[in-house]
C-alpha cells in the first residue's frame, strides 16, 4: 500500500575514506583534516571492515600528553591509557566496528546511531566488506523532498489505495514537510490507518488530520 522504503543505499556515501590497519597516528589524524570527517573506517585486504578510528580514539594520546598516568588512574580508564601510549591504527580502533548493511531501513540506521553513540556508521555487505558510509546528516536527506513529491507520494499510496471512493472529497496539503488531510469519507475506522501511512512516508515531519465521515457532517 506504501511505496518502499528508503534505506541506507538510498542515502549513503560511496566514496569512503578509509586506513589500513597499520596506518600510523600522524597518517590517521592528517586523513582527518585533509577530508574534515571525525572517524575512519579501518579496512583489512580486500576492504574487509575490522574497526573504526575516531576523535576519541586519538584523544588520550593529548590528554596524557607529557606526564605518565598513573596506576588508579590507569585501572579506572585502560583502554584510554592503553591508546594513548599506541602509534598505530590497529591499536588505536574501536573494534569491532559498528556496521550497517545497504539494504537496512534508515531507521535501524537511527537506533544503531543512538544506541552506540556514533555519528556514521561503515556500511558493509554480507562478507563485511566496505560499501558506503552513512552519517547522520544521510539519515537526514529524506527531509530536503520537496513539498510537493510528498503530497503526491501520499495521495497515490495513501488516499488512493485507502478511499478510492473519496478520494475526490480528500485535499492532500504539505508545508513545510507537515501533511494535512482533509475531507470527508465513508470509514471512520480508515481515518487513524491514513494517518500512521501518512507519518510512514519518508521525509513527512508531522501529519494533521482534518477527516470526517460523511455521516457526521
Amino acid at each position: 500500500m506504501t511505496s518502499t522504503p528508503y534505506i541506507v543505499n538510498d542515502v549513503m556515501a560511496r566514496r569512503v575514506i578509509a586506513v589500513a590497519p597499520d596506518a600510523t597516528f600522524k597518517e590517521i589524524v592528517t586523513a582527518m583534516e585533509r577530508w574534515k570527517i571525525t572517524a575512519l573506517p579501518v579496512v583489512k585486504g580486500e576492504g574487509r571492515v575490522v574497526g573504526v578510528v575516531s576523535e576519541a580514539d586519538l584523544l588520550p594520546k593529548e590528554e596524557f600528553h607529557g606526564r605518565r598516568p598513573g596506576l588508579i588512574e590507569q585501572m579506572r580508564n585502560l583502554s584510554a591509557t592503553a591508546k594513548a601510549g599506541s602509534t598505530r591504527a590497529e591499536d588505536l580502533m574501536t573494534a569491532p566496528a559498528i556496521t550497517v548493511h545497504p539494504d537496512a531501513p534508515l531507521p535501524q540506521a537511527a537506533r544503531l546511531m543512538a544506541n552506540h553513540r556514533v555519528k556514521r556508521l561503515p556500511v558493509v555487505d554480507a562478507n563485511g566488506t566496505l560499501k558506503g558510509i552513512v552519517s547522520r546528516a544521510d539519515l537526514l536527506k529524506v527531509f530536503l523532498r520537496s513539498d510537493d513529491e510528498l503530497a503526491d507520494e501520499i495521495r497515490h499510496t495513501v488516499v488512493n489505495h485507502l478511499f478510492p471512493v473519496s478520494r475526490s472529497r480528500i485535499k492532500v496539503t504539505v508545508t513545510h514537510g507537515i501533511a494535512t488531510l482533509a475531507g470527508q469519507v465513508r470509514d471512520s475506522d480508515l481515518i487513524p490507518v491514513a494517518v500512521r501511512l501518512t507519518h510512514a512516508v519518508e521525509g513527512v515531519v508531522d501529519v494533521r488530520c482534518r477527516l470526517a465521515t460523511e455521516a457526521s457532517t
